[in-house]
């Protein structure tokens, strides 16, 4: 690949971000349209975050994606919010131009892209998040916007939950509650979705172990984790006969409106990309 000098710039920002699959999702539109201009990895620790912004808006970057573990300090350093960033408290998607940073919010509609596209229904039924952060923010969002009755929240530290189970209870109009791990095995009775949030299972990372034997026969299991592509959670969860969702799904919906915002062309997903992505991840 070639670039001139004129080349439009974005990347992602994470910690870790060497796992990250959103540089060869873009590049696979960056080659498909033609387009003058590159999407790089940038491994930046939390506290060197808000410096590093102020760097890449220097150097003349479009913007940048953002992932664990910036998404709500994105928010808060960002000058401008989109309906959905102020709704869900957290950016995936920072814009840089004249008037600063804008944040936006694609993972809510990129969630419940992917769950649609997996069939998962939970309308009137009780959904289940594992997590506290920011994509759990987003899951919040899509799953009262999908007509959950009840959402119920999970968290290593209890105290993370409840707190966002009281943000989040007078926005949404319907149940939120929360609890800790340990309260997760009477809970899941009658739930009819989990979504998993956290890091646990990403490559390298160890597995969050909780039991699914309490679920319903016909719940279905959505991890966030999208690398490795079959996490060890999904990997139970088939084994019990539940339906399944991965996360290339959701990376790849909530990637359409950032391409778009730093490249100019609203691209396309399609089973040529999830091939490459998959390809991607096996080599």
């Amino acid at each position: 690949m070639s670039m001139s000098g004129s080349a439009r710039l974005a990347g992602v920002v994470g910690w870790p971000v060497a796992q990250s699959l959103s540089p060869a999702l873009h590049g696979h539109w960056l080659g498909q349209h033609g387009i003058d201009g590159a999407y790089v990895p940038l491994a930046v620790q939390p506290a060197d975050f808000a410096r590093v912004l102020d760097g890449l808006r220097r150097a003349g970057f479009r913007g940048v994606n953002v992932t664990v573990p910036h998404k709500q300090a994105a928010f808060a350093l960002a000058d401008r919010h989109d309906a959905t960033a102020r709704a869900v408290g957290a950016a995936n998607l920072l814009r840089f131009d004249s008037g600063g940073i804008q944040a936006c919010n694609s993972d809510a509609a990129g969630l419940a892209a992917a769950l649609a596209e997996g069939h998962a229904n939970v309308q009137g039924r009780a959904a289940a998040i594992w997590g506290a952060g920011g994509t759990a923010r987003a899951a919040i969002c899509a799953l009262a916007d999908m007509g959950a009755a009840e959402i119920r929240l999970f968290n290593r530290t209890p105290s993370h939950a409840q707190a966002l189970a009281a943000e989040f209870a007078p926005l949404v109009n319907r149940p939120v509650t929360a609890a800790g791990y340990d309260a997760w095995a009477q809970a899941s009775r009658d739930v009819a979705l989990v979504v998993h949030t956290t890091s646990a299972g990403m490559k390298k990372a160890p597995p969050l172990d909780l039991p699914l034997t309490g679920l319903p026969g016909d719940a279905v299991v959505f991890d966030v984790v999208y690398n490795p592509l079959e996490t060890a959670l999904l990997a139970r969860a088939r084994a019990r006969g539940l339906r399944v969702v991965d996360g290339l799904g959701m990376l790849m919906h909530q990637a359409v409106p950032s391409f778009e915002a730093f490249f100019g062309v609203r691209p396309e997903v399609t089973p040529a990309l999830r091939r490459a992505l998959e390809a991607a991840l096996h080599g």
